[in-house]
């Protein structure tokens, strides 16, 4: 497999916007509620929804449709953990100290994103050749099924195995990724 440098990048322009923007996007989320690794989990989500389900139609302003996104994806997290937090103090005894761990520092943060990433393509490229090639067209790619089935020369129910023994291959590194962002 060429080396994940000198893959083309994917078509997916909002994607590619979020890579482009992620410092504006997480600063823009950081002036409204005030927290560092909050805006960075926003969007992170925001990525993965877009890997997940790629927005169908031209947006007129990438990073304007980017923002709103966020944004309203942050509200929607906010709402839920006050919610959480009211149900918690209705029930006292649910109530148990969560030991966290200290805030991290810019280059802390930029250095655990710089790890997560890498631990991901190393991840990808573990991957059995057809699985890797199921997850890059469509994880990364945003191709539909039924095309990278037609592409890879299989049906679309192997390329739906191939991506399912993927996702569960790649799931951890996501995963601890997320833990470590949490800290």
């Amino acid at each position: 497999m060429p080396h994940p440098a000198s893959l083309p990048p994917p078509p997916e322009p909002l994607l590619a916007a979020l890579v482009k923007h992620y410092e504006d996007l997480v600063g823009s989320l950081r002036h409204r509620f005030g927290d560092e690794c909050f805006p960075r989990e926003i969007v992170n989500d925001l990525c993965v929804r877009l890997l997940e389900r790629p927005v169908p139609g031209e947006i007129a302003n990438p990073l304007a449709f980017l923002r709103c996104v966020a944004r309203d994806l942050a509200i929607d997290r906010y709402r839920a953990q006050a919610r959480r937090r009211e149900t918690a103090h209705e029930h006292p005894e649910a109530d148990a100290p969560v030991p966290s761990a200290a805030p991290l520092s810019p280059p802390e943060l930029a250095l655990a994103a710089h790890q997560r990433q890498r631990a991901l393509l190393a991840a990808i490229e573990q991957l059995p050749q057809a699985s890797r090639e199921a997850f890059i067209l469509t994880k990364l790619y945003g191709m539909p099924q039924d095309e990278a089935a037609r592409r890879m020369g299989v049906s679309r129910g192997m390329v739906a195995r191939h991506l399912a023994r993927a996702l569960r291959d790649v799931e951890p590194v996501l995963i601890e990724g997320t833990h470590h962002a949490a800290r």
